[in-house]
């Protein structure tokens, strides 16, 4: 029988805000779900984040629905490398920046985190300016002045010290409701050619020879599939303590499994509702060039015929901006400690990252003015586009390595699909490198 590791405390942030999830094996199946489902909607905020809205908006307006299969096998992807996040962390009870720690050489580790930080940071810059922007349409108030706002969400870190990770979970599956209620109102008010959003899942050659639509599909693949998710999910996961012999195990991954790909199928939901409402509302009716979020916000209500639109587009962008606060916390202490083995308090932790993305976000604003903010999302997606392949390897190797997994090892037709992947993703952002120097 394969032996689990001693386990440990679970290795994120919060020393101040963690707490173990005891799951009894004897518990009826529905109690025993209850207990697993909250690591995977954590996960799930990233995939729905302001910058994954550029470029779903942009695509919807431009195209149409037919873009909407890239959305789906971004997601797929994102499910299958997910789920592998999660069983490196319940079988071998490290995390994968422990695991690297373990099995690289100190310079890999050095490079693969600052690789990492990279990504955390790009992906709160787009947290600030999706919040700044909801702030600044919502209440007329100054972009700049938004953006230096955005620095005060440490509070809400600060005011949570001393709470349980049920507690985090439990708001963050409050702000994807209401991200999730407001997208479903929005398309009741559009009312979309459902017909033709079913047509739009299937894959269409005829986007693949198009240069502009393979651009947007890269966007969308480098906004849905986040490197520090990865990183993230393997530690959480932990949360959930569970028996150590196989039969224990098994059932745990199958629960675990279950939370993942509901919570990620939710994050696919969001995005192809956000792509749909542009190609109802934009494409639709010939507006085709619509590419910056604010521009999306102002034509909402003309076109529908109710203040209500915009109105519920600004409250899931606000949603989804702060919605990230919490993870990217957590996933840049998991990655200090399991590179770095250093500890800070949680508080100062988020104040250093969010002191790195007020910088770009604030000056690339001052420089660009308003319509700088689209540029600078997608500037930030392909940041972690580029950092994605530098989780990825490390992750399947992992995953598929006997001596670390035992039988729950990767079987070869997961290996396959995994590393298929990897290229895909590879040889996406070679492409778009090749297009940038162009």
């Amino acid at each position: 029988m394969f032996k689990l590791p001693s386990l440990a405390t679970a290795p994120f942030c919060p020393s101040e805000v963690q707490g173990s999830v005891a799951v009894r094996a004897d518990a009826p199946l529905w109690q025993r779900i209850l207990k697993f489902a909250g690591p995977g909607l954590l996960v799930s905020v990233g995939y729905m984040d302001p910058g994954n809205w550029a470029t779903d908006i942009e695509a919807g307006s431009r195209y149409g629905y037919a873009l909407l299969w890239v959305v789906l096998a971004s997601s797929l992807a994102a499910i299958l490398l997910q789920t592998l996040s999660m069983k490196l962390g319940m079988v071998a009870r490290r995390d994968l920046a422990q695991t690297c720690r373990a099995e690289y050489p100190r310079p890999v580790n050095c490079m693969l985190w600052l690789m990492a930080e990279l990504a955390i940071i790009a992906c709160d810059v787009a947290e600030v300016l999706g919040s700044a922007l909801a702030l600044h349409l919502l209440f007329g108030m100054s972009l700049l002045y938004a953006v230096l706002l955005t620095a005060f969400d440490t509070v809400i870190v600060l005011g949570l010290k001393g709470h349980g990770f049920r507690q985090i979970e439990a708001i963050i599956l409050g702000l994807i409701a209401t991200i999730s209620l407001c997208f479903a109102i929005q398309l009741y008010l559009v009312g979309p050619d459902w017909a033709a959003v079913m047509q739009g899942f299937v894959p269409r050659l005829a986007t693949v020879h198009d240069t502009g639509a393979v651009y947007l599909a890269i966007g969308i693949l480098g906004a849905t599939v986040m490197p520090h998710n990865l990183y993230l999910h393997s530690s959480i996961v932990q949360t959930r303590r569970v028996g150590s012999d196989d039969a224990s195990l098994r059932s745990a991954l199958r629960l675990a499994r279950l939370d993942t790909v509901v919570s990620l199928l939710l994050a696919l939901l969001v995005n192809a509702a956000i792509l749909t409402l542009a190609a109802a509302a934009f494409h639709a009716s010939g507006h085709t060039t619509v590419t910056e979020i604010q521009d999306a916000y102002h034509l909402l209500d003309p076109l529908v015929g109710s203040a209500l639109a915009s109105l519920l587009f600004g409250v899931a962008l606000l949603a989804s901006g702060q919605s990230s606060t919490f993870t990217g916390t957590i996933a840049g202490q998991i990655l200090m400690e399991g590179f770095l083995e250093l500890k800070i308090p949680c508080w100062q932790r988020r104040l250093i990252t969010r002191s790195l993305a007020l910088i770009p976000a604030f000056f690339g604003i001052l420089w660009l003015g308003e319509a700088g903010v689209g540029k600078l999302l997608i500037a930030s997606q392909v940041v972690l586009s580029f950092q994605l392949p530098f989780a990825i390897w490390p992750l399947i190797r992992f995953t598929s390595n006997r001596r670390l997994m035992g039988a729950f090892a990767n079987a070869r037709v997961t290996q396959a699909l995994a590393w298929l992947i990897f290229l895909i993703i590879a040889a996406a952002n070679l492409w778009l490198l090749g297009s940038l120097l162009a």
